[in-house]
């Protein structure tokens, strides 16, 4: 399922209770989750000690370490799955170790408790979230010349005033100018969207389940956990350390290995030997990673060895790879009408949702309170936790005037940093913003797909096509990135909310740490980001950080402005094709019988290697074969082990990319090139 923050975040988590939460959705959903009277709060506990110093610091620490691994998912492929348990899984193991250290050395610590938890993996959720949904692979970087050198010089609209190259200072002046703007949006809605509309919001609840579960298990189970976390972390690390050694030049490395031959390895069809994307696969459900090969099966197995024997015909044979003319315009334009048929559909789809949710909701209103208010009786412990959440009152006024205020700033800062987007368009946006926020929430709330990405793209088009040749390419890019961003922080703030509901969490501990959360992802994520730009060839088509989908989102502002003109030779027809495909394949998915709706493929997660390749598809349905195989030698033990080895795969290779991109930087090279050549 595709949800949270970014084109392609991937809602994994827990699947399988998740599918079952969906089934149950007019049920009360908090009757999943475990009970423990002993850690009820207290009525004169006040919300400030939900936040304490180390729990601040070990969030900063996990904040950093995940902002650097989705940036590099990010710029490698575009594809993020959700970390949420991962961090809370990372947020246990670091608090735990530092109790039980403390301990021993003979020191009283605080007991670190379910809230502490819910708090810290908030927090760093907060931060690593603007690494995925911050522009710096998209829209942001869509504006850097190389992006422009690669959509076509001299082609109409893409003109070359509108270049922005990557810089600190307007970067995170501009996130903090337009996230903290979606913290304030939901704000007086928060009561409503939890409680009386009692929305499930898979994802935060299956976050709670997680958060829960470890603070009632044994110290036993616990331990497995942290243990198979530090050796596969430990294994990861070393692997990737011991792969560097090999990657002397490009193209050279484990990273092209051709596993299934060189003819097939010519068409990216290989295993690369990536435990980050492994883990991502052990995280991504079934359905999402056979997408991903069926997706590259249908683009680098079939369509692109066929088009390319057209060359000649359909496009000059002279032209460079990467010329949009040539067979890189139909991979960049055939992935683009797969992503915005998936997105037409889901949103009509969510829309639709959203409208029947609101009206059986209201008027089921009053049955539901009552039902609430005999469910608050019974021996649940729900009475607990839904005081928590009602007792603390976040002021209206403080939604009220913070959005008043940054929606103020945004108008005077964003025209002076862009020129090309005026302020009356700003004004414009902010006006609508609260409504498409309430709906994208409330959508994410019965569905738990956040379709800000979906906003943001209908904005990229109305903002280019208004404004013009000149300034239109900036202009959408940037109004992409203003609207998609407030929509999406307000969204990740509901189901922050929901899981501080089911944990019995301070709402107003949780609200704080969040700002500071999304603080500290304004200034972490562009270091992290300027540590890939520098060190490495960070949009080079043919190298490991190809950033996808700055491309993609830069020729959808092209397109926007110039019209059909842009697409290559009988492109246009192809693009109908596959975006009737996109269509239709989620039409059987919602209308077909179960047994068969279940196998339709994912038409946003089938766009990926369109364009990127298929290695990394490989690699992650190798993460789906693990899974299968321990669940079949031991189901119990998988499900309690499996997020612990993923963590620690995804976070090992993830956190050597810190030491080898000061190598990069520092002019060390790896010693040794290896590489396979035809006998």
């Amino acid at each position: 399922m595709i949800c949270r923050s970014s084109p392609l975040n991937i809602n994994t988590e827990f699947l399988d209770k998740k599918m079952e939460i969906e089934r149950d959705t007019n049920q009360n959903l908090e009757d999943k989750l475990p009970v423990v009277g002993s850690e009820v709060i207290q009525a004169d506990e006040a919300w400030t000690e939900h936040i304490t110093v180390r729990g601040l610091f070990v969030s900063m620490m996990i904040g950093i370490i995940y902002s650097i691994i989705a940036m590099k998912l990010n710029l490698t492929t575009g594809m993020v799955p959700n970390l949420n348990v991962s961090a809370a899984l990372l947020a246990f193991v670091f608090m735990r170790s530092w109790t039980k250290v403390l301990e021993k050395a003979g020191f009283v610590s605080k007991p670190f408790t379910r809230q502490e938890n819910t708090i810290i993996q908030t927090c760093a959720v907060a931060c690593y979230s603007i690494a995925v949904s911050g522009g710096f692979a998209s829209y942001l970087l869509g504006l850097n010349r190389k992006t422009y050198e690669l959509s076509g010089v001299g082609i109409e609209g893409n003109n070359p005033n509108a270049v922005k190259d990557p810089a600190f200072g307007w970067m995170s002046g501009f996130l903090f100018v337009v996230c903290f703007v979606g913290l304030f949006v939901l704000i007086p809605l928060r009561k409503i969207m939890i409680v009386d509309l009692q929305l499930p919001y898979p994802s935060g609840l299956a976050t709670a389940v997680l958060i829960n579960g470890f603070h009632t298990q044994n110290d036993k189970t616990a331990k497995k956990q942290v243990h198979g976390f530090m050796k596969y972390f430990s294994i990861s690390f070393l692997w990737g350390f011991f792969k560097w050694f090999f990657s002397g030049v490009e193209n050279c490395g484990f990273e092209q290995f051709p596993t299934f031959g060189l003819q097939a390895w010519k068409q990216t069809f290989y295993f690369d030997f990536s435990t980050t994307f492994v883990g991502a696969g052990m995280i991504c459900s079934h359905l999402v990673n056979l997408s991903l090969l069926l997706g590259a099966v249908m683009s680098f197995g079939v369509m692109y060895p066929l088009v390319d024997r057209l060359k000649g015909n359909w496009f000059p044979d002279n032209l460079e790879e990467t010329n949009m003319k040539g067979l890189y315009g139909y991979k960049v334009f055939l992935s683009i009408a797969l992503i915005l048929g998936d997105g037409v559909y889901t949103f009509t789809k969510i829309l639709v949702s959203t409208v029947i949710g609101v009206n059986e909701r209201m008027k089921n209103k009053k049955l539901k309170n009552e039902s609430a208010s005999v469910q608050q009786g019974s021996p649940t412990g729900d009475l607990n936790h839904g005081q928590t959440f009602l007792k603390e009152v976040i002021p209206m006024w403080i939604g009220v005037v913070g959005y008043g205020v940054f929606t103020t700033i945004s108008i005077i800062i964003i025209p002076h940093m862009f020129p090309q987007l005026k302020w009356y368009y700003i004004i414009v946006a902010y006006i609508f913003a609260p409504s498409l926020a309430f709906c994208n929430a409330f959508g994410a709330g019965l569905t738990d797909i956040n379709m800000a990405y979906n906003y943001g793209k209908v904005a990229l088009f109305l903002l280019a096509t208004v404004t013009g040749k000149e300034n239109g390419v900036v202009a959408g890019l940037v109004g992409c990135g203003l609207i998609k961003s407030v929509i999406s922080v307000s969204c990740n703030l509901m189901q922050d909310f929901k899981t501080a509901h089911c944990t019995r969490t301070s709402p107003r501990a949780m609200f704080a740490c969040q700002v500071v959360g999304t603080a500290m992802g304004c200034v972490c994520c562009p270091l992290s980001f300027f540590l890939f730009y520098k060190a490495f060839d960070v949009g080079n088509p043919h190298g490991e950080f190809k950033a996808p989908y700055a491309l993609i989102y830069r020729n959808m502002a092209v397109i926007g402005v110039q019209g059909f003109s842009a697409l290559p030779r009988h492109c246009l027809q192809l693009c109908f094709g596959f975006f009737a495909f996109a269509i239709g394949t989620n039409i059987l998915r919602d209308f077909s019988p179960k047994k068969i709706g279940k196998w339709m493929p994912l038409p946003m997660v089938m766009a990926v290697p369109f364009l990127v390749g298929a290695y990394f598809a490989i690699d992650m349905c190798m993460g789906s074969l693990v899974v299968f195989v321990l669940h079949k030698l031991n189901s119990k033990k998988a499900e309690l082990m499996v997020p612990a080895i993923a963590s620690g795969l995804i976070c090992g290779e993830g956190l050597w990319t810190l030491p080898a991109a000061i190598l990069a930087l520092a002019k060390i090279n790896p010693p040794i090139c290896m590489k396979f050549v035809s006998s």
